[in-house]
């Protein structure tokens, strides 16, 4: 170990888990090599003003709190986000520091999560569960939908995107994607840019949207879009709220254009009481909790990429400024 990496490792951790994750390095920390038993952690929690931004160098944050402070801590050399969406630091003026991502953690969760729904809707539990409570409980076939033989179009096919693709198959399910660049991901049979979306909505059955927060995403989910779905097709949104057109999804809902959407993300959080998205018969909402990160996955995350800080390494997952992602 060089010499650099002798030296106290200052971290301010600024974040509504600030303890939890504090508590996660130390643990880690502990049983790694010399690296890191010097290792000196100020704990903000959700209180901006405790951060001394003049002499903050490392910070580890929850994006929307870090973008309270960042403008103020003129001497920070590197911000650990601790969530995999990182627009509210993407969109400052300040960019004169190294912005490191949250990934590789959330890949099994959203697993869980997508086909959950998917495995729902595909073996029509809801009528089951309406049947058995029925009085008196009704004895039916109702028609179900399986997987088998059906295509999932994956919308942001980057690292959580790609762990859904060997369960998909596992279902016999085929696999197309949509991404910036189109290039080929192993396991996909096409892949599409944002500008063939329709192209692409013409050859799924049922979507997955995982796509950041960027300029090139926003209201890319509208009218044109459902226009070419399936009348059987479910829509799962766990990437950003900012890629739907709402009043779009809720007429193709209404017109049966697409038959259920699975809300995880909105364009404001909490989503209001008063949205229509709460009591459409059609629509699942939930509360951004399709891939939540754990204080470990955090600690380790960052203590990989601290290895690298202090050794003059390049970090992991790097964010760049300029496209937003």
């Amino acid at each position: 170990m060089n010499e650099s990496a002798q030296k106290p490792l200052k971290v301010v951790i600024l974040s509504n888990e600030a303890e939890q994750i504090a508590d996660a390095i130390r643990a880690k920390a502990a049983v790694l090599p010399d690296t890191f038993q010097n290792i000196d952690i100020s704990i903000a929690t959700e209180n901006t003003e405790d951060i001394d931004c003049v002499h903050t160098e490392v910070l580890l944050a929850d994006p929307n709190l870090a973008a309270m402070v960042i403008p103020r801590c003129q001497h920070l050399k590197w911000c650990q986000s601790t969530w995999a969406g990182n627009a509210p630091l993407l969109n400052l003026e300040k960019t004169d520091y190294e912005l490191t991502g949250l990934k590789g953690v959330f890949g099994e969760l959203m697993r869980e999560y997508v086909f959950a729904y998917l495995l729902e809707f595909a073996r029509n539990i809801p009528a089951f569960a309406a049947n058995q409570n029925a009085v008196p409980p009704v004895w039916r076939a109702e028609t179900r939908f399986p997987l088998n033989g059906l295509t999932l179009g994956i919308i942001g096919l980057g690292n959580i995107g790609r762990a859904l693709i060997p369960v998909a198959h596992s279902f016999g399910m085929k696999v197309i994607g949509v991404s910036r660049s189109a290039k080929p991901v192993k396991g996909a049979d096409a892949m599409y840019m944002p500008s063939q979306i329709t192209q692409f909505a013409e050859n799924v059955d049922h979507v997955v949207n995982l796509m950041p927060d960027t300029s090139h995403t926003q209201q890319l989910l509208s009218k044109g879009f459902f226009d070419h779905l399936k009348p059987h097709s479910i829509l799962i949104n766990a990437g950003r709220g900012s890629a739907i057109d709402d009043d779009a999804l809720i007429n193709a809902l209404d017109e049966s254009r697409l038959a259920h959407a699975v809300l995880d993300v909105f364009d404001h959080e909490p989503l209001p009481a008063t949205h229509p998205f709460w009591h459409h018969p059609k629509i699942t909402v939930t509360a951004h909790t399709a891939a939540e990160s754990q204080p470990e996955d955090v600690a380790q995350v960052f203590l990989d990429n601290a290895e690298r800080y202090l050794n003059h390494q390049p970090l992991r997952y790097k964010l760049d400024f300029t496209k937003g992602y």
